[in-house]
């Protein structure tokens, strides 16, 4: 009995509320045109935008080989103050060889 009484109060607040502002984008533009002009946009602009960033990372990948930066050991990186519950327990759980120094160095140095 009260949620219906909740439910009739609710439906005279929103039938007495004045419409403020302009209607949803979706019935501002009129149903015609609204699927006409996203499907322009989908072509015209995210298909070339997602080409162009295809394009991008296609070139950057072919850039080359980059050398290994000198090894430093500096004292406040690569603290192990415990193990890695993992392997080994000096290798992290994402470990590359070729990128990831240990604490002593590079492993194919």
């Amino acid at each position: 009995m009260a949620a219906a009484a909740v439910s009739r109060a609710s439906a005279r607040l929103i039938r007495s509320r004045p419409q403020l502002g302009q209607p949803m984008s979706s019935s501002a533009h009129g149903e015609e045109g609204s699927a006409r002009l996203w499907r322009a946009l989908s072509f015209f602009v995210a298909l070339p935008g997602v080409g162009v960033s295809m394009l991008n990372v296609f070139l950057k990948s072919h850039h080359g080989e980059h050398e290994k930066p000198e090894f430093v050991a500096y004292p406040h990186l690569r603290i192990r103050s415990k193990p890695f519950p993992w392997g080994d327990g000096n290798h992290s759980l994402f470990h590359n060889p070729h990128v990831n120094p240990l604490p002593t160095g590079y492993e194919d140095d």
